[in-house]
């Protein structure tokens, strides 16, 4: 059966990451042929709306007020929740990211309705659209389905290919206007403390390192490796915990989960809580001195070795493939 559904377009720093086009493709799954609706909110946003359109959304409704600048979930479940009353969808596609882990839930509940948190995979199969999600911290997946009521999921980013873009195509892109107001939480001001450069999360490449890299120092190899790569630079919590990075680089069961297509770790012993946060990426590439490490037993290469050496040594050779290509 077709189904509207609607996704929900995250915006950070005046750009839509790239979750929101995997989200569109999950929701062209759902949709079955039926209209993908793309959502916006912020306050001067609805110059993406084309952009979503071009990455698979039929059209697209923008909610703008000064007072959802900033994200809180009590702005944007007000913003949210008219949307859905006007647009009445038989289906919510929306990022497992920060913003979508807080949000989600609380439009759930909202809504009387089920969520499916954490997709990997959407399909169609025996007349059902089935979802794959990791269980025991990804020691494990369950399929699930929703047998009655909206079809309300959110997806992590890295797993979904894209619909692709089509520059050529256009779509409407309209405006509802909703009185924001009785908000609880006010941010005053944003201060960030994550790396510049690609977002963890989303990152094609990320160049994690562990206590082995002794000092803050440690990471400057790293960082260079994650630069020549077009990657990000990660931590374990062990790194995290000795202060040699902050904590908006901890990959793990109590940080961040990432699915890059290459994971390089640095100097990681690969504790349980460590690879519930990285174990699902593509290729995984350790390198530590201690043959017995645990980290190798998930890795698909596994370099003995000391980091500080081997390091530069990848870095150099990159930087030679980079130039002849």
């Amino acid at each position: 059966m077709s189904r509207k559904v609607l996704v929900i377009g995250e915006v950070r720093e005046g750009s839509l990451r790239n979750v929101s086009f995997e989200a569109i493709a999950a929701a062209k799954t759902v949709a079955e042929g039926g209209e993908v609706v793309g959502v916006l909110i912020g306050d001067a946003v609805s110059a993406l709306g084309q952009e979503l359109i071009q990455n698979g959304a039929d059209r697209v409704v923008v909610v703008e007020d000064a007072g959802l600048k900033q994200y809180t979930s009590d702005g944007y479940a007000q913003a949210l929740l008219a949307v859905i009353d006007a647009e009445s969808p038989e289906g919510i596609i929306m990022g497992h990211t920060a913003l979508g882990k807080d949000l989600a839930p609380k439009l759930a509940g909202k809504l009387s309705s089920g969520l499916i948190s954490d997709a990997t995979a959407v399909e169609e199969a025996g007349g059902n659209i089935v979802f794959t999600r990791p269980i025991y911290s990804g020691k494990a997946f369950e399929k699930k389905i929703v047998t009655e009521g909206i079809i309300f999921a959110t997806v992590r980013p890295n797993n979904i290919t894209p619909l692709g873009k089509d520059e050529s195509k256009t779509g409407d892109v309209s405006s509802l206007t909703v009185a924001i107001k009785d908000l609880r939480t006010v941010i005053k001001e944003v201060v960030r403390k994550a790396s510049e450069g690609v977002d963890l999360s989303e990152a094609k490449v990320v160049i994690a390192g562990g206590r082995g890299v002794k000092s803050e120092e440690g990471f400057e190899p790293l960082k260079e490796l994650a630069n020549v790569l077009g990657g990000a630079v990660g931590a374990s919590r062990g790194a995290c915990d000795a202060e040699y990075c902050d904590y908006s680089l901890q990959i793990g069961q109590t940080g961040k989960v990432v699915t890059p297509d290459l994971y390089i770790a640095c100097g990681i012993s690969g504790a349980i809580q460590h690879l519930a946060g990285m174990s699902n990426s593509k290729v995984i590439v350790a390198i530590n001195k201690d043959p017995e490490a645990n980290i190798f037993k998930v890795a698909d290469y596994g370099i003995v070795g000391d980091l500080f050496e081997v390091v530069p040594l990848l870095t150099e050779e990159f930087k030679k493939l980079k130039v002849l290509s």
